[in-house]
């Protein structure tokens, strides 16, 4: 998959126009601080900034534009007070994700200030007045008020830019579905309201389908990719060369079949391939192969989830699929694992992901190459985005911290020990009482800032337990 590129955003830099008049020149001297300000960021972003926004009609043709040329969000700076007013039917008509950032080109009041310095600092109550009419019209904005600096404008623009391209890939999103576990209720939604309300169309494919890919795949295929995974995993000794070539194949034939239909992630039931008859092995080394690509991925028939760990990747740079286990009460912690799959780019640093000859009875087929690690330790969010029911979804998350634990000796899974912030016991509780689903998505570092503003954006619940 390529490299994500840089949100694009356009920039509404509103004043007011009757200030010129009475201090010449100040909307060429806002202009400059707005295009000095977006320079010293130009690495958080690609902004669009053609000039100062002063009345109706140049913040409805500036909007207009944005939405035109398909930039990923519109961040509003106020300049000095601006009319709220103003800004209505320029928004009505707006589709792109929405910010107001608050910041001064001086941040603090110095003696010496005249009126003009008091009139260019003076986007509070302009914030205020939009802020209200936006609230007012029903329209979703996310807000920031502070320094100007990298570490906290520059930090708000990386996370609303990152949330605003996660939201704008959620409406042209593909999720292939090959299966479901017959009676998994937490995996079943309205598929319509997860079109509408969010974006992404789950497509349902055959088990034949798949066949047929994985039985394209060239020889020589096979043997350059086993050759790049001797560089990448400790492999088992006891693994055979051809079980492991296998396991290739069917990740080169999986991933091709995403290619080729423009899918962004997959889920599949494992009794599929059991029950086809072609297959000898199931495709635990490829679901874990294709989530280090970056492709969502989830089991059993789980569009839902394999959906969020996509839109997780596009937001955090790296997610993964995985379930609680059971409670570790003693050490305050839940341990996760699943039947085999784990996005092993997150395996910790200090040691590669073991490649194990698993025994594994599941669909009655031979052993499947499993890749085993422990993720980096750290903080880290796990989510689950629940289908509350008609247009309601709710994303439950748990802010935490992975532990130092990576050596049980008999885990034939890639696993990790998670301590919830809120500890293990309140955690689950919240959790059930909310209905979080049994699978879950888990990204790695402090990203509740960029969850909350995707939540807003889609206009869905967030909720911490």
């Amino acid at each position: 998959m390529q490299q994500p590129l840089k949100p694009r955003l356009g920039v509404l830099g509103l004043m007011l126009e009757a200030y010129e008049p009475l201090f010449p020149g100040i909307m060429q001297r806002q202009d400059r601080y707005v295009r000095d300000l977006l320079e010293s960021l130009s690495d958080v972003a690609d902004f669009t900034f053609p000039s100062v926004a002063a009345n109706r009609e140049t913040i409805e043709k500036l909007t207009a534009q944005y939405n035109a040329e398909g930039l990923d969000g519109i961040v509003i700076l106020m300049l000095s007070y601006s009319q709220g007013q103003f800004l209505a039917h320029a928004m009505q008509r707006n589709h792109l994700p929405l910010a107001l950032a608050l910041v001064q080109p001086d941040e603090t009041v110095d003696d010496d200030f005249e009126e003009i310095d008091l009139t260019v600092n003076q986007g509070i109550h302009g914030s205020q007045d939009n802020a209200n009419g936006l609230m007012r019209a029903g329209i979703r904005c996310a807000y920031f008020a502070g320094s100007k600096s990298r570490e906290e404008l520059g930090r708000f623009l990386a996370d609303f830019g990152a949330a605003a391209k996660a939201y704008t890939a959620l409406k042209s999103m593909k999720i292939g579905v090959i299966g479901k576990l017959r009676g998994m209720g937490d995996v079943i939604t309205d598929d319509m309201a997860v079109f509408r309300k969010l974006g992404p169309e789950f497509i349902y494919d055959s088990i034949g389908t798949v066949h047929r890919y994985c039985a394209a795949v060239a020889p020589d295929e096979v043997s350059r990719r086993v050759a790049y995974e001797r560089t990448v995993f400790d492999i088992d000794p006891k693994l055979p060369a051809q079980s492991h070539a296998e396991a290739v194949r069917m990740y080169l034939g999986l991933r091709r079949y995403l290619e080729e239909n423009g899918y962004d992630g997959y889920t599949a039931h494992f009794e599929e391939f059991g029950e086809d008859g072609r297959f000898t092995q199931l495709p635990l080394l490829a679901a874990s192969s294709l989530m280090a690509d970056g492709y969502g991925y989830a089991a059993e028939g789980d569009a839902t989830t394999a959906m969020l760990v996509r839109t997780l990747h596009d937001l955090c740079g790296m997610a993964n699929f995985s379930e609680m286990y059971m409670m570790d009460l003693a050490r305050d912690a839940l341990l996760f694992c699943h039947a085999g799959e784990g996005n092993w780019k997150a395996c910790r640093r200090d040691r590669k992901p073991f490649l194990a000859d698993r025994v594994l009875s599941e669909g009655g087929l031979g052993n499947p190459p499993t890749p085993i690690f422990a993720p980096q330790p750290g903080p880290a969010v796990v989510a689950s985005l629940v289908h509350v029911g008609g247009e309601r979804f709710r994303l439950v998350c748990a802010p935490g911290e992975v532990l130092d634990k990576c050596d049980l000796r008999r885990c034939d899974m890639p696993y990790m020990f998670f301590r919830p912030r809120t500890g293990v016991r309140p955690c689950i509780q919240g959790w059930l009482e909310v209905g979080g689903t049994h699978h879950e998505a888990i990204v790695y570092g402090d990203w509740m800032p960029r969850l909350r503003l995707l939540c807003n954006m889609l206009d869905i619940e967030t909720t911490i337990v």
